[in-house]
């Protein structure tokens, strides 16, 4: 008997949640360096530090979750193969 993974979804309320949340996030830090008292090279540097930040983070996510699912894969054929031996395999069968 296999057991098949039930694949985990969530809500639209979580997404919206969490797009808000980054949304918030990442326009709170944009007013902050822009009413940061400093001189203008400045706060481009710390502009473009905060976009290089985001696109490792979306990167990183993106690379966990590919490994994830590959590692899914491979165990779900491993669990065919296994499932396609023992169907095949006839212990009464005389040699």
């Amino acid at each position: 008997m296999s057991e098949t993974p039930v694949k985990q979804q969530s809500t639209a309320a979580f997404y919206g949640q969490a797009v808000a949340s980054f949304a918030v996030a990442l326009a709170a830090t944009a007013v902050g360096i822009y009413n940061l008292h400093a001189d203008a090279w400045v706060r481009a540097f710390l502009g473009i530090a905060v976009l290089y930040l985001v696109t490792s983070a979306f990167t990183l996510a993106k690379v966990v979750r590919d490994r994830q699912e590959e590692g899914r894969i491979v165990s779900r054929v491993d669990q065919a193969r296994l499932e396609k031996l023992l169907a095949e395999h006839d212990p009464f069968e005389k040699l």
